[in-house]
């Protein structure tokens, strides 16, 4: 396997498991980064004030043929969660309306969902996946016996975060069109792990993190939202892209409503494009392939230790860098995880997912089998202690 370690920062002291919380940058990009900022800071002025909307474009442009928009049709923000928050912020939703979601969804968004209908009065209704999951198709049947007359949102994730689970979004996007049904889409873990086109996947709204999977940045991420459907959104931040007396545009309220939201740092928005470029380089498809291998290996030769069963079958296409891995009960799954770190300087995140406890493995290409058999070794000894 091609082990990309050389290019990463990552202390040589930790086995990193945990790609998947917040990402990491290779060298290469990280330079760039760290270029557009010294650019910004010769001459803060110019760059801001009259380069910039340039810039921006250039940048869009790139990631969206990356992930298969139009370039005027997604706008940077600063991470996933943020743009979950546009987008429920600006639905007209209200009392007797419903929320669609699976209980699968990363934290911080179900809570978003919460805020917003306790503040509007609409109901967030979950819809348990059965597991072990089967085929997608049953997925997607199974989801959307839970769609009534009152359903005006379908919310989820794309690869959600606690299992680790490649959801349909593709074909439930589609039965919601049909349906009159708004879908919006939390793709955090996609970009990178998976190839994307999100114009054939069909949402009215996608967000995506660049700062994890596609190895960009800390703070760079993405909106997206189908043509017909920007007039929805509103500005969450309220600045010089609203009104009448706009002294910028990027030629849409869309993307002026989001794009400016005062003074902030854009170099990790500039420095997307570098890590498109990183991985192409280096031949990502391989290396995702490389990195689902491992991840593979973990989810069998832990399940075979432990004797639990997966949450999904281990040649399916439910998972794909990243797994949850099920362990016996833990009487703190913390410590559990504390211990993997202090004992072994194993950095994995332990999962408590409604009632279940897994540890949650990310592969990335600086990974290499020797991790694999550090977890398994760890692991091992932790649960017969």
């Amino acid at each position: 396997m091609q082990n990309l370690r050389r290019f990463f920062q990552i202390d040589p002291d930790v086995i990193f498991l945990n790609h998947g919380s917040f990402g990491a940058t290779p060298i290469p990009v990280f330079e760039t980064y760290q270029a557009w900022q010294r650019r910004l800071e010769r001459q803060p002025v110019r760059f801001l004030g009259r380069e910039l909307p340039e810039l921006l474009q250039t940048a869009r442009q790139a990631l969206a043929g990356y992930v298969g928009a139009g370039r005027d049709n997604l706008v940077y923000v600063p991470n996933a969660t943020f743009g979950v928050n546009v987008v429920a912020r600006s639905l007209p939703l209200g009392p007797g309306d419903a929320v669609l979601t699976t209980n699968h969804e990363y934290g911080a968004c179900t809570h978003v969902w919460q805020f917003f209908s306790r503040k509007r009065g609409f109901n967030l209704v979950e819809r348990p996946l059965l597991i072990p999951l089967t085929t997608p198709e049953k997925v997607a049947e199974h989801f959307w016996q839970g769609v009534t007359p009152r359903t005006k949102v379908i919310y989820l994730s794309h690869i959600t975060s606690p299992t680790a689970v490649t959801l349909p979004v593709a074909d439930i996007c589609a039965r919601a069109r049909e349906a009159g049904i708004l879908t919006v889409v939390d793709g955090a873990h996609a970009p990178g792990q998976i190839p994307l086109d999100i114009q054939a996947i069909g949402a009215d709204f996608y967000t995506g993190n660049c700062h994890k999977w596609l190895c960009a940045p800390k703070g760079a991420a993405f909106l997206y939202a189908r043509p017909e459907q920007q007039y929805l959104i509103e500005p969450l931040v309220v600045g010089w892209g609203w009104g009448e007396d706009r002294e910028f545009s990027f030629g849409s309220d869309f993307l002026d409503y989001l794009q400016w939201m005062g003074t902030h740092d854009p170099a990790a928005y500039l420095a997307v494009p570098a890590a498109i470029e990183f991985q192409a380089a280096h031949d990502w498809t391989a290396v995702r392939e490389q990195c689902h291998a491992l991840a593979r290996e973990a989810l069998l030769r832990i399940g075979e230790m432990t004797g639990l069963p997966p949450l999904y079958p281990p040649d399916s296409p439910f998972f794909q860098q990243m797994a949850a891995i099920s362990l016996p009960p833990q009487p703190d799954i913390r410590a559990f995880q504390a211990r993997l770190y202090d004992e072994y300087g194993i950095e994995i995140p332990g999962i408590d997912w409604r009632g279940r406890h897994f540890i949650r493995i990310s592969v990335q290409g600086y990974n290499t089998e020797a991790d694999v058999n550090a977890l398994v070794t760890a692991v091992g000894e932790c649960v017969k202690t």
